[in-house]
């Protein structure tokens, strides 16, 4: 075969007419191209004209120098599939270090994919394989990912490791990990390995959509504990909604995040942790210009890292439940996180605490930040049933209510299934021996409306079942207290905190303190000065443990 620099798909015998297998074809023309580089040393490209083009059964082993291009995005689709293998993923294209021997002496070089959607809605494996990806290569060097539409996979939908002197832009991952329960590795919508090549990767993640996928909309994980977390990636521009996580930093050095939007994520906004197979939190990384806004957990989640970590002019607001929270997990890093800094950004409306630290901290600086009207899980308790009682598939209406409106944000809404109630105070005979109902999360309310949190990524249901009949009887919890601006219940050493407004001037006020050092707050040394404590709903602060030693000084209120 003859090995143009450019070869057009059709004539080298892929039909794209969704019904024949054009895996083999593309695998003879991939091979090809990749043979005539190897002896020449000139990058070639595949163009994939408009079509859907089945790829069954068998992946495509990939080759350094071959770029697929086709002619856009619901123009060119590649259809995975594999019925006569349910044991085997089927992503597009792969190259790994376990099936391939890929490393950094074995790698892609020299590749772009662009303009084209990958189709993973018909690979079903009998166990969850974290394989099952659209893209699923490592060790890629000078890569180029473009305009790429992936969706509906088993696993992770763009999952490449170890990406070097690589830019990955304009991809849009929605519904990925179909098959991943939520806590398995893998199933996000981008996930990327780090730490392959060494001390520095250089890798843009910029313009990318990742919505309703199972575990992160976007993640960075360390693939061997013993590597060295690499320094030289950002992600940039960015847009997360309805993943588990947003956006992910579990190993990475120095990460760069900026301009992003981490919205109506079920667990966390932005998250730092010991989840990735390594139980290595991210360190050292810039998150500035974000809006974090609308996750059913927390805004942003850190622990698990020695730091430092600087979070800078974001807003994170809405959230189900703390603003910022400092943790750890088990199993990570338990160390002082180490100069941790929250600088100018605007902390309010969160379900309960604005910042919560959970964790020990050494030397954070809290600055210039607006923490404000937070605590809005207010409302008491509340149930009821019977008429003007119904549900949506993401709802709860009850017409006779007159609640708060974000007064119920985050708490677990149970919804009695055992039958509908016609207005009578107490359930009927048959409820007794029935199961006792569901239980769902609320994002928000108005003061007659709840709206829930879907049942998982990418759902459109909160009912893990038939939505509720009308009249179902249903039942909130009351309120947490106290709910603070800045609460610190683990031990803090050597703090700055200076010139932040923490206050609450709604109606009703919901934030209680503006600071709270709760039983278990160790909190020693450092300064307090020049903030405005003012307008919060009971006083100012509400110390259950004494600071000791430091300075606090010139706090109005």
């Amino acid at each position: 075969m003859t090995a143009p620099l450019t070869a057009d798909a059709r004539e080298y015998g892929l039909a794209g007419d969704g019904s024949a297998d054009d895996g083999p074809a593309l695998q003879n023309l991939v091979d090809a191209l990749g043979d005539a580089t190897a002896a020449d040393g000139r990058p070639r490209t595949v163009r994939v004209p408009a079509g859907r083009y089945l790829i069954r059964d068998r992946p495509v082993l990939w080759r350094s120098g071959v770029s697929l291009v086709g002619a856009g995005r619901a123009a060119t689709c590649f259809v995975l599939a594999n019925p006569g293998a349910p044991t085997r993923p089927v992503p597009l294209a792969w190259f790994t270090t376990a099936q391939h021997g890929a490393g950094p002496d074995r790698h892609i070089a020299d590749v772009t994919f662009a303009h084209f959607e990958i189709d993973g809605s018909r690979v079903e494996t009998e166990e969850y394989d974290v394989l099952a990806k659209g893209l699923g290569l490592q060790y890629v060097l000078r890569g180029r990912f473009s305009d790429l539409w992936i969706h509906d996979t088993a696993a992770t939908g763009f999952g490449c490791d170890f990406l070097q002197d690589t830019v990955v832009e304009g991809v849009l991952a929605e519904r990925c990990g179909r098959q991943d329960p939520g806590e398995k590795m893998g199933g996000a919508g981008l996930g990327i390995g780090v730490g392959g090549w060494g001390p520095v990767e250089r890798l843009a993640v910029t313009d990318c959509t990742a919505r309703g996928n199972g575990t992160n909309g976007i993640f960075l994980e360390l693939q061997q504990e013993d590597w060295v977390p690499p320094r030289g990636i950002r992600i940039t521009a960015c847009h997360t909604e309805d993943n588990r996580y947003g956006i992910s930093d579990w190993g990475a050095d120095g990460l760069l995040v900026t301009g992003c939007s981490m919205l109506g994520n079920h667990v966390a906004g932005f998250d730092v942790s010991a989840q990735g197979t390594t139980s290595v939190g991210g360190r050292g990384g810039i998150v500035t210009g974000c809006v974090i806004d609308g996750n059913a957990g927390d805004g942003i989640a850190l622990g698990n890292t020695p730091g430092p970590y600087a979070f800078r002019g974001n807003r994170v607001s809405n959230n189900g439940r703390y603003g910022y929270w400092e943790h750890n997990l088990a199993g990570g890093d338990q160390e002082p996180a180490v100069d941790v800094v929250l600088e100018s950004n605007d902390v309010h409306d969160n379900a309960l605490d604005g910042i919560r630290v959970d964790a020990p901290l050494h030397e954070p600086a809290i600055f210039g930040n607006r923490v404000r009207n937070n605590g809005r899980r207010a409302a008491p308790a509340a149930e009821g049933g019977g008429t003007g009682v119904h549900c949506g598939p993401l709802s709860l209406t009850d017409e006779n209510a007159d609640w708060l409106p974000g007064g119920h944000r985050g708490k677990e809404l149970t919804v009695d299934t055992r039958d509908a109630r016609d207005g009578r105070d107490t359930p009927g005979p048959s409820a007794e021996a029935a199961p006792a109902g569901v239980t769902v999360l609320v994002v928000d309310n108005t003061a007659t409306r709840l709206d829930l949190v879907p049942v998982r990524p990418g759902a459109v249901t909160a009912w893990p079942g038939a939505t509720p009949a009308p009249g179902t009887a249903y039942r909130l919890p009351d309120a947490p207290v106290p709910r603070a601006g800045l609460t610190a219940a683990a031990a803090v050493t050597h703090p700055y905190v200076h010139g932040n407004r923490v206050r609450d001037d709604g109606r009703p006020r919901t934030q209680n303190h503006a600071v709270w050092l709760a039983p278990e707050a160790v909190w020693t040394g450092g300064r307090v000065s020049g903030n405005d404590f003012s307008g919060n709903a009971s006083a100012a602060t509400r110390f259950d443990s004494a600071p000791s030693g430091g300075r606090w000084r010139d706090n109005s209120g």
